[in-house]
Order: C-alpha cells, then sequence, then structure tokens
C-alpha cells in the first residue's frame, strides 16, 4: 500500500534532496513511475518514453543527461551544479570526468558522493555524474577527479 501518489512522493524526494522548490521544474504531465514489485518501493522515473531519473536502494536520485536538463530550469536544482572550463566542455560531453582544474563555478550544495550536474560556460547542462569531492575544494584542487560522470550529452542516453 503506497502512502503518497507517485508524483507527490516524488516531488518530496527532489525537494528534499536537491533543494526546495526542484519539483517546480517537474514536466505537468507525461510522468510514469515504476515501482518494485516485491518491495513497493519506487524504482524509476520516465518521462514520455525516456528515463527521467533512478532511485537508488538507500533513497537517492540519479536524474540522467534528460532529467537534468529538465531540472536545471530550477535555482534549487542550480545549487547542485558544477560549470566548467570551455576546454572541458568536449571532454566531459563525451563522458568522461570533470578534474578539478577545469572547474569554473560550483554550486553552494555541492557535496561528496552527491548527484550533480555538469555545465558548459553557457549553462546548458553537458553531464550528470558523482561529485568526489565538496565544492568548496573543487576550485581549490589542482589535482585530481571533482566529478565522475555518469550520463553525457554524447553518451548512451544523451545521444
Amino acid at each position: 500500500m503506497r502512502l503518497l501518489e507517485g508524483r507527490k512522493q516524488f516531488s518530496t524526494m527532489l525537494d528534499y534532496e536537491f533543494g526546495v522548490g526542484t519539483s517546480r521544474a517537474l514536466p505537468k504531465t507525461g510522468l510514469r513511475f515504476v515501482y518494485s514489485k516485491k518491495s513497493d518501493r519506487l524504482k524509476q522515473v520516465f518521462h514520455g518514453d525516456k528515463l527521467f531519473a533512478t532511485i537508488r536502494p538507500n533513497g537517492t536520485i540519479s536524474p540522467t543527461y534528460y532529467g537534468a536538463t529538465l531540472l536545471i530550469k530550477s535555482k534549487a536544482y542550480a545549487q547542485n551544479s558544477v560549470v566548467v572550463e570551455q576546454d572541458a566542455v568536449e571532454f566531459v560531453s563525451e563522458g568522461r570526468s570533470v578534474f578539478c582544474k577545469f572547474v569554473a563555478h560550483v554550486g553552494k550544495h555541492v557535496l561528496p558522493s552527491g548527484e550533480v550536474a555538469v555545465l558548459d560556460p553557457a549553462g546548458r547542462v553537458i553531464a550528470v555524474g558523482s561529485a568526489k569531492v565538496h565544492g568548496d575544494f573543487m576550485r581549490q584542487f589542482k589535482h585530481g577527479v571533482a566529478v565522475k560522470t555518469r550520463d553525457s550529452a554524447k553518451g548512451p542516453q544523451g545521444a
């Protein structure tokens, strides 16, 4: 038995993980929610025929590249983003990791192991992934991986 309807449940989860107001960027129609048959736990969210996000077993939301392109319209979600220098845009949009030396700007809510959107200097989403370093340190470090990308503009789902 579900306590909340799918859209309300997903909206609450988005606002909790990415900041209050993130759920306002959700599409008004066309969302489909997939639940586990065994545990009745929300597993995936689709918008039309495209995967929007996956919910991990620990409850965290992993937006796809497509999902991030819709969510970035929210100012709250934009605080969970990393802007890279123009030199790294092509590299990252092919699905490669973001290195600290190419980070130009970091949102206030970027935490280690947190889900982030990677943006080009113009503010367009080029990839999504998991932060490896706290946002406060990404611009200070000159070596190492800042974001391990999972999906990108030219990756499997973005292409």
